[in-house]
């Protein structure tokens, strides 16, 4: 395991190279560039080309392309990751100022549709036909359904300006710094967060459970005489959560992806809230240091779920 480990991580190299090479040839052909959001339309008509040429020499915008790729690509490797365009803080600072409230939001609503969905998954397997199968399915196609935006705008107006159970948005109050002094702020964003995922959970759960209940090796284990919650639990079970691993694995990147959306209706102070300021104002480095841990995180989540994969499954080999 060690050495397929070892290639993995050497081909995330290159893999690397080649996705932000793509990103940033995308960035490329947008319109304007973060001169068009500094200077407002009243005040770029009064100034003079040559000083919009000096501004844009000044940030390194009339460099082409490919320079000023190589120039981040550089800076990166040296562990320089440059200044934001339109604030001029350092984007290390920005970045990993607010990584801890993202990674906080989609931790939360990963353990939440994890368990949640594999839960109810599981017992709609176990209870296949009942009501409470059919109850579960109908959810999950509602909870697949519902674009995140709604569902969080609805829960706002349902459990904090209606019943005023919890916070309508914000990570904490004033005066507060601990996790439980957050923990009513990051409830409802993270049951919004994970409520698609805890539809699919569910359903991967369910298809998977029936499929292992139906093996031959549980049929021989209950004609063995083991009790049925030990068939259910060590027999079907463990082989069912095989392909609901992998479905959680590469959940996570995407979660704090998905998470730009939940942070800007709760106004959650998060890494996705800081990326859709920077889209807004053409700030390329920082776009590029978000998009470039959003890419790392998916590669390293499908090199664990392989881990898992083959740890959950003996039958699974990692040459």
């Amino acid at each position: 395991m060690l050495s397929y480990i070892i290639r993995r991580i050497l081909i995330l190299i290159p893999m690397l190279l080649i996705i932000t090479f793509l990103i940033y040839g995308g960035l490329e052909l947008t319109p304007g560039d973060a001169v068009s959001y500094l200077v407002s339309p009243d005040v770029i008509a009064n100034i003079s080309p040559e000083r919009l040429e000096e501004l844009r020499e000044s940030l390194g915008l009339n460099d082409p392309f490919i320079v000023r790729y190589f120039k981040w690509l550089g800076g990166v490797l040296k562990g320089d990751f440059g200044y934001s365009l339109t604030s001029g803080v350092p984007i290390s600072k920005i970045v990993f100022d607010r990584l801890g409230a993202t990674l906080e939001l989609s931790i939360a609503a990963l353990i939440f549709s994890s368990i949640v969905g594999g839960v109810l998954g599981t017992l709609s397997a176990l209870y296949r036909g009942s009501i409470f199968d059919h109850f579960v399915t109908v959810v999950g196609m509602v909870g697949v359904s519902i674009p995140r935006f709604f569902f969080g705008l609805v829960s706002i107006l349902i459990f904090s300006l209606t019943l005023k159970w919890l916070p309508a948005g914000g990570r904490i109050f004033p005066g507060y710094d601990t996790f439980f002094d957050r923990l009513p702020h990051l409830i409802m964003p993270a049951i919004v967060l994970g409520s698609t995922m805890t539809a699919g959970v569910m359903r991967y759960a369910r298809s998977s459970m029936l499929d292992a209940l139906n093996k031959e090796y549980i049929r021989t284990a209950r004609s063995k005489g083991i009790p049925e919650w030990r068939v259910n639990l060590f027999h079907g079970l463990r082989v069912a959560l095989t392909p609901v691993v992998v479905l959680i694995g590469f959940r996570l990147p995407m979660l704090i992806g998905g998470s730009v959306v939940i942070e800007q209706v709760f106004q959650w102070p998060g890494v996705g809230k800081e990326f859709i300021s920077a889209v807004k104002g053409q700030n390329l480095p920082l776009i590029m240091m978000i998009a470039l841990f959003s890419v790392l995180a998916v590669l390293i989540a499908s090199l664990l779920v392989d881990i898992f994969t083959a740890l959950l499954d003996p039958r699974v080999r990692l040459d």
